[in-house]
C-alpha cells in the first residue's frame, strides 16, 4: 500500500488514490504495541517491565519527533519520495528482524474457558480514556512539529525549526530514561494525574515565546512530561487490561497517540494559517488541558479496575497455565 501511494503521488494519480492507498497502509498491525505485549510476557510482575515500556516510550518519542523531521529533510534533498520510501524500507528491515523471534513471543491466551463470547479491551475498562489522553498528548507532539516550521518561517529562518525539534526530543528522551530508572512508590492514577497535569502547566509557555531560544527552552519543558505520561498510560494498560486482550489494549492506546498527532499537525495548521503561530501554540494548551480533565475522569474507573483486575488475577494465571 504504501508502494503504491509513493507511485501515485510520483505519477500525479488522482488525489483520491492517494488518501486510499494511506489508509490501507494503516491497517497493518501495530508494532509498537505488538513489542509491549512481548516485553509484558517476558517482564511480567518484575520491576523491569516498568524500564522496558519507559526505553519503548523514548523510542516512540524519538520516532513522532524525529521522524517527520528526517522525513522532510531526505524528501527536499534526495526527491519528494524519499522520506516515505525510507520508512518503508526501515520497516520491513524491522518486522523480518521481530517476527522469527520465537523466545520472547507469547502465547495465545482464551479469554475464557468456558465458551464464553470474547469481548473488546474497550468494554468494561477505562481503556477509551487512557487512548483518549494519548489522543490529547500526541496533539501537543503533532501541534509542536507545525508551529516550530512555522515560527522559525516566520523569524526568518526555517531551519532553526530542526533544532526545535531536536530540543523537544531530548527534553522528552531524557525524562523519559530517568523516569525509567526510578522505583514507582506513587499509584500509576496518582502518577497519571501528576504527569498531566505537568504536561499542561508546560505548554504554557509557549504563549511567551519571542525567537528561536525562547521557542526550544518552551518546547524542551513542555516534552519533560510527555514520555512519563506515555509511560504511565501504557503500565495502566498492563495492569486494567485482561492479559487475553493485552495486545489490543496496547494498540488502542499506541492508535490514539498517532491520531492525536496526525490532528494536532491538521489542527493547529489551520490555526496557524489564520492566527499565526500563536494560534497554533492554543491548540497546544488546549490539548493540555484536555489531558488534566481526561486524568480527572478516569481516577474512579481505573482505581476499580486495578481493585478488580488484583482480584482477578491469580483466576486469569491458572487459566493461563491449563492453556499452555
Amino acid at each position: 500500500a504504501m508502494g503504491v501511494l509513493l507511485l501515485c503521488a510520483r505519477y500525479d494519480a488522482p488525489v483520491w488514490t492517494l488518501f486510499v492507498s494511506a489508509v490501507l497502509a494503516g491497517t497493518m498491525p501495530n508494532m509498537a504495541a505488538m513489542v509491549r505485549a512481548r516485553w509484558t510476557h517476558v517482564y511480567r510482575g518484575s520491576d523491569r517491565l516498568h524500564t522496558a515500556y519507559s526505553l519503548e516510550s523514548v523510542v516512540d518519542e524519538l520516532t513522532f519527533v524525529v521522524g517527520p523531521a528526517l522525513a522532510v529533510a531526505l524528501s527536499t534533498a534526495l526527491f519528494p519520495e524519499a522520506g516515505p520510501l525510507v520508512a518503508v524500507v526501515l520497516l520491513t528491515l524491522g518486522v523480518l528482524m521481530f517476527v522469527p523471534q520465537k523466545r520472547t513471543e507469547p502465547p495465545v491466551l482464551q479469554p475464557a474457558d468456558d465458551g464464553a463470547p470474547s469481548v473488546s479491551a474497550l468494554r468494561g475498562g477505562p481503556l477509551v480514556l487512557l487512548a483518549l489522553t494519548l489522543v490529547a498528548g500526541g496533539t501537543i507532539v503533532g501541534t509542536v512539529d507545525v508551529v516550530s516550521v512555522a515560527f522559525a518561517e516566520e523569524q526568518g529562518s526555517p531551519a532553526s525549526a530542526g533544532i526545535v525539534l531536536s530540543v523537544y526530543a531530548i527534553g522528552s528522551a531524557g525524562a523519559g530514561l530517568v523516569f525509567g530508572a526510578l522505583r514507582l512508590t506513587v499509584p500509576l492514577p496518582r502518577l497519571l494525574l501528576l504527569s498531566t497535569a505537568g504536561t499542561a502547566l508546560t505548554t504554557l509557555p509557549l504563549l511567551l515565546v519571542g525567537n528561536i531560544a525562547t521557542l526550544s527552552a518552551a518546547v524542551f519543558f513542555s516534552g519533560l512530561f510527555f514520555a512519563p505520561t506515555m509511560i504511565v498510560v501504557m503500565g495502566l494498560v498492563e495492569k486494567t487490561v485482561p492479559p487475553a486482550a493485552l495486545t489490543e489494549g496496547m494498540t488502542w492506546a499506541i492508535t490514539g497517540l498517532s491520531v492525536g498527532v496526525a490532528l494536532g499537525a491538521s489542527v493547529s495548521g489551520g490555526m496557524v494559517d489564520r492566527f499565526g503561530p500563536s494560534g497554533g501554540f492554543a491548540v497546544a494548551i488546549a490539548a493540555g488541558g484536555a489531558t488534566v480533565l481526561l486524568a480527572l475522569t478516569a481516577q474512579g474507573p481505573l482505581n476499580r479496575s486495578l481493585r478488580a483486575r488484583t482480584v482477578e488475577r491469580p483466576a486469569d494465571e491458572g487459566r493461563a497455565k491449563s492453556v499452555l
